[in-house]
């Protein structure tokens, strides 16, 4: 059959495939809830990991992903519930059929009113359908706009590092490029944004429209809207899917305030947390990240009670570790920074001989082991740090402390960082973690 959209046939064949699509809402809905709540879990603890190690881009990739998930779940489960009601009224419908109000005998107050306001049982079902399939539709609107939003955040991003900060550009002009470019994508949000809540108000007015067009052509690409336009506009034009889209974004606004209530039962307690000297995190501590989603925050020692002649500490990884030790010892920067996205789909052979980079990768260690420094009760413990992961595939350093001669009983292990003042050229240590533990000879 024919695809051409003015074809009678094939308008023929969509009428009859509206009537029908209930059928595959509910297919697709079913098959779609399965499958994002078994993704969930392994997106969550993706991004957990991201966050750990600091990796802000692959963790803005997966929040969207997450929330986009957990949108369309939200809104699948009520659709299918609603789709769930629309079958049984309709199979109560060819039971009893429409209401007799008459049948009911009710005064004539309760039946005029619930003759005004129910109207038919056909309207109650018809109107169940409506509801069912604009949700099933706004449901993949909602993500697209969840794109867009994030697409724009990644803009202010990008224009901020990528030109405002971006050392291999003539300052001046790079300043003027990105102060310009903030400053569109400013003006162009907050216009976007008025256009959305007033339902298309920018485009009604002649000398609005002609403001409002550049903008809106730019952000049309920018936030891919070009991909979902037709079915914004048909959510605009009907009263009904106006109303109900409009609707959506206090709905929402409205669950996150109430899920964001909590019952708090201490006034100090939960405050602890913030002080790890006297708060026992469990992501501190090796023997306790038995789950999936559980890894290191910053360091671990093996356990909270220690028998053992020694301490197994290790430090993770991140960016700002490498950044830091930049700053300490800038001979170490690289010319070319390889760190951030590439592909292994192109490679180029390094020039850079293996000794020299054994030689660099031993003095990178040396000055890592020069500025991290554990103490156990303000006494200094020797540590000598080498390039290891834990058992939750964590990329960190590695070291073991001598405590044979530790007295038994509560202790806190804290490492702390050098850093290198550069205006007042002098040296001051910081206390990255405090862990406490008990140690008890076997």
């Amino acid at each position: 059959m024919s695809n051409d959209y003015k074809d009678s046939k094939f308008r023929e064949l969509l009428d009859k495939l509206q009537q029908e699509s209930w059928q595959l809402e509910l297919l697709i809905s079913g098959f779609a809830i399965f499958g994002l709540i078994t993704a969930m879990p392994y997106i969550r603890t993706a991004m957990i990991v991201a966050e750990n190690d600091r990796q802000i881009y692959s963790f803005a990739a997966l929040l969207i992903a997450f929330v986009a998930c957990s949108i369309l779940v939200f809104n699948l489960l009520i659709h299918v519930i609603l789709r769930g009601l629309w079958i049984g009224a309709l199979g109560l419908r060819y039971v009893s059929g429409d209401i007799d109000f008459e049948k009911l005998n009710y005064h004539s107050r309760f039946t005029n009113h619930l003759k005004k306001r129910i109207v038919s049982f056909d309207k109650y079902v018809a109107t169940l359908e409506n509801y069912c399939s604009v949700l099933f539709a706004v449901s993949f609107l909602l993500i697209f706009y969840v794109i867009s939003i994030c697409i724009i955040f990644l803009c202010f991003v990008g224009v901020a590092t990528l030109i405002i900060s971006n050392d291999s550009l003539p300052e001046t002009p790079r300043t003027i490029l990105g102060i310009f470019l903030i400053l569109f994508i400013l003006i162009g949000t907050f216009l976007v944004f008025i256009d959305f809540l007033t339902q298309g108000y920018l485009k009604k007015k002649k000398w609005l429209s002609k403001i409002y067009f550049p903008f809106y052509w730019v952000f049309s690409f920018v936030t891919l809207t070009f991909l979902y336009r037709p079915l914004v506009y048909n959510f605009l034009d009907n009263r009904f899917t106006r109303r109900l889209s409009f609707f959506l974004v206090p709905s929402y606004i409205a669950i996150c305030v109430l899920i964001s209530f909590k019952h708090k039962k201490t006034n100090y307690l939960e405050s602890a947390k913030k002080v790890s000297s006297t708060y026992i995190d469990t992501r501190n501590y090796e023997n306790l990240l038995v789950k999936d989603d559980d890894f290191a925050r910053i360091a671990t020692i093996q356990s909270k009670v220690i028998t053992e002649p020694y301490i197994k500490f290790f430090r993770i990884f991140t960016e700002s570790v490498e950044n830091r030790i930049y700053s300490y010892h800038p001979a170490l920067k690289p010319k070319n920074d390889k760190r951030g996205f590439s592909t292994d789909i192109v490679k180029f052979n390094s020039t850079e001989s293996l000794k020299k980079r054994d030689s660099l990768t031993k003095l990178y260690l040396a000055v890592f082991n020069e500025t991290h420094q554990i103490f156990i009760d303000t006494i200094q413990f020797n540590a000598n740090f080498l390039i290891s992961k834990n058992n939750k595939k964590q990329f960190g350093f590695e070291t073991y402390i001598n405590i044979k001669n530790l007295s038994e009983g509560k202790h806190t292990l804290e490492l702390k960082r050098l850093r290198k003042r550069v205006k007042k050229k002098d040296t001051i240590k910081i206390t990255e973690i405090s862990i406490p533990f008990w140690h008890f000879k076997q």
